[in-house]
């Protein structure tokens, strides 16, 4: 049948009307080992005559001395398999062999050359590399990227640091201003750069005026809504591409079409401009998918001098080639043999009948390149048991080879098997030793106990619960002077909802002062839509949000509305400042609102977009409002008087809306002041460490410095290591 490797043989001395016995070698050097051709002929046998095994299998002799040189490789994950390959070439490229790796899998093929990196090995590789895949691939796949979507951080980032952009003169200077920008994106955002925010950067940093024009001009604002013709997209592409790569104030042309690669993309482009009169018109992704799909028809060769000893063959160039070591990867059912294409159209009845190619030739043919690979001098036969989501199934080449060894016992088949496999672990087990981390202690559980001078003297009532349950942390913020960075890709999380809450809740009192009218289900809505709009650029979490607004509107415009019948808001967002005169130390607050009673008396709210902490949560860590109401006792936020605070609350605006009151009635504010003074002595003074997670309030709570803290090779039962830093 077509499946079998011989066939296309067998019909050949058909046609020339021959026998097997009328072929002569082609030269007199003897192969590697006889004995293993006849062990693989036997076990390539069609599947209707394999009880010829039984037959012609004793006739092997000793298999243990066919199988001497063949090794294999049985892996636990396609990256052990790729290092193990890795470290046999290196071991033949020490050696003076001649070395190369057959698979069609082009995956494993980049896992090998990535390992073999770490030696500076470069594979001779006959697939070369797709051309999407190479710095011009990529550079111009990014700025096609800029016509299809809106310009965000990461795609600014990604195209500012490509090494094509900026790359015709002062990269040095192009790479600082980039950091200073990406960190300025992290911490302020916005998470859509356009003209407006990049000049604003401009008049607040150092970069030149020139580098900031360069970027409105060639990154801010591409994205293109409707349809243009194939010649004008190609015609902006090119444009842009060489303007990115030229750089700032630079006439030089950059690196963009420069050595293989170069040449080859540019080669494409040019093609799109030759043929742009018969592309028609299309929209900015069309043309992005149009532009991708002709980068990966491309392959480059050649990038550098590869390794003159170390190959990497297809399945095609293996036929017409050789080398002393041949190792025969990515041996799955799947990979090797590929699978045949599905024909929608014809079955395999209807092919036969038309003359047309079956797909079992493909099978045969793969067969074939199996079989005369695996005559090699020395042969490396490797898997994967595993691949990224699920278990493999060895190709049926291998299986029918091991299936073979292991019925011959009397030819000691599984000796050979056993062997094959037991070289094939030393090699695994050496892999392994690579990238074995090197035993090391876990770290303690840290407490710094940082000099006197260098502990904190200003802290805000939201920090005052950090100190209680996380004191390392306020030690890393303020002793260490670390800030985390916001990630890069930008997502509507709890902070900016929170923000765009805060937002919506004072512009909705101040408008009310003027205008009750406001306080109504459509006027809240309203005014809510307004400030979404304005600050979070996410269509579809703007419309969670409102969502969530409108289910607790009713319920917080009644609430309001009884409210204002007795208070009157004083003021929004007031920051406030006491000192803690005895110890030098200073408790900043900012007050969402401040209203006063009825009867004079000061009331403090606070909105919580979250679930808002309880009564017993507030009495022993979360102590904001009882804080802030002692603060303003004592007079200190701006522009309101000292004064009595009957009532401090936070309104939770959530899921549903609640009112959590503090407790002032078991926490009055002298006392819990009071208290505020024995926390902060005790963290002045040098012999107090600042323990990491100390009291935190769930073991799966996240700190922002815990990766610092080294958490996780300790846990909540470690005792804390005081650290001595004076």
């Amino acid at each position: 049948s077509e499946d079998h490797p011989q066939y296309r043989f067998t019909n050949l001395m058909r046609a020339l009307e021959m026998e097997s016995s009328d072929i002569a070698p082609w030269h007199d050097l003897p192969p590697p080992s006889i004995q293993r051709n006849k062990l693989i002929s036997l076990a390539f046998r069609p599947a209707p005559v394999t009880d010829a095994w039984m037959r012609e299998g004793p006739k092997l002799g000793d298999l243990t001395k066919a199988t001497t040189d063949i090794t294999l490789i049985e892996a636990a994950s396609p990256r052990s398999e790729a290092l193990t390959i890795a470290l046999r070439l290196r071991q033949a490229a020490q050696d003076g062999q001649t070395a190369a790796l057959i698979t069609p899998d082009r995956m494993l093929t980049r896992q090998v050359s990535a390992a073999l990196d770490r030696w500076d090995i470069l594979p001779d590789d006959s697939a070369g590399t797709p051309l999407q895949l190479t710095p011009p691939g990529r550079f111009l796949r990014h700025v096609a990227g800029l016509f299809t979507h809106r310009l965000s951080g990461e795609m600014l980032l990604t195209l500012l640091k490509h090494p094509l952009c900026h790359s015709a003169g002062g990269r040095g200077e192009h790479l600082r201003h980039t950091r200073d920008l990406e960190l300025v994106l992290r911490r302020k955002g916005p998470p859509f750069p356009d003209t407006v925010s990049m000049s604003a950067h401009g008049r607040n940093s150092d970069a030149p005026e020139e580098w900031i024009d360069w970027i409105c001009t060639c990154v801010c604002g591409q994205m293109v809504e409707g349809g243009k013709s194939l010649g004008e997209w190609v015609g902006i592409l090119r444009q842009r591409a060489e303007s990115l790569s030229r750089g700032s104030g630079s006439a030089a042309n950059g690196g963009l079409w420069d050595r293989k690669a170069g040449q080859t993309a540019l080669s494409v482009i040019t093609l799109l401009e030759q043929e742009a009169d018969h592309g028609g018109r299309m929209n900015a992704r069309e043309f992005s998918d149009l532009l991708g799909s002709l980068l990966a028809t491309e392959e480059v060769r050649d990038r550098d001098a590869p390794h003159a000893g170390i190959m990497i063959w297809g399945t095609l160039e293996a036929r017409v080639q050789g080398a002393d070591l041949v190792i025969l990867g990515g041996l799955n059912e799947g990979s090797w043999p590929e699978p045949a294409p599905p024909d929608p159209w014809l079955n395999r009845q209807m092919r036969l009948a038309a003359g047309l190619l079956l797909p079992e030739r493909r099978i045969g043919l793969s067969a074939h390149d199996f079989e005369q690979a695996i005559c090699a001098p020395e042969v490396w036969l490797t898997r994967a048991k595993r691949s990224d989501d699920a278990d493999s199934f060895a190709s049926r080449w291998l299986n029918r080879l091991t299936g073979l060894l292991d019925g011959l016992t009397e030819n000691r088949g599984p000796d050979a098997l056993t062997a094959m496999r037991s070289r094939g672990v030393d090699w695994l087990n050496r892999a392994e030793i690579i990238d074995a981390a090197t035993p090391a202690d876990p770290a303690p559980r840290p407490s710094p106990k940082p000099p006197a001078a260098a502990r904190p003297r200003q802290l805000s009532v939201t920090e005052i619960k950090r100190l209680i349950r996380d004191p390392y942390a306020v030690y890393a913020k303020h002793v260490l002077r670390l800030r985390p960075l916001d990630p890069l890709v930008q997502e509507p999380d709890a902070l900016l909802r929170g923000i765009a809450i805060h937002e919506i809740m004072e512009a909705l009192i101040k408008a009310s002062k003027d205008d009750a009218a406001v306080l109504s289900h459509l006027g809240f809505l309203d005014l809510s839509r307004q400030k979404l709009l304005q600050h979070v650029p996410w269509p579809t979490a703007r419309a969670l949000w409102l969502a969530r607004i409108e289910r607790i509107s009713r319920d917080f415009l009644e609430s309001e509305i009884q409210r204002r019948a007795t208070d009157e808001p004083l003021d929004f967002e007031v920051a406030g400042k006491s000192r803690l005169t005895n110890l030098d130390f200073t408790l900043t607050a900012r007050a969402d609102r401040i209203d006063r009673g009825e009867d004079g008396r000061l009331i403090l709210i606070d909105y919580k977009s979250g679930n808002p902490p309880t009564r017993p949560q507030q009495s022993r860590f979360d102590k904001q409002l009882l804080l802030m109401a002692a603060m303003a006792e004592q007079g200190g936020f701006e522009g309101i008087e000292p004064e009595e605070v009957s009532k401090a609350l936070f309104v939770g605006l959530a899921g549903k809306y609640v009112e959590v009151p503090a407790p002032l009635d078991t926490e009055p504010p002298g006392a819990v002041w009071a208290d505020l003074h024995l926390l902060i002595a005790a963290y002045l003074d040098p012999g107090q460490g600042f323990t990491a997670r100390r009291m935190l309030h769930k073991d799966s709570d996240i700190g922002d410095y815990d990766h610092l803290a080294r958490f996780g090779e300790w846990d909540r039962s470690t005792l804390p290591t005081r650290q001595d830093l004076t």
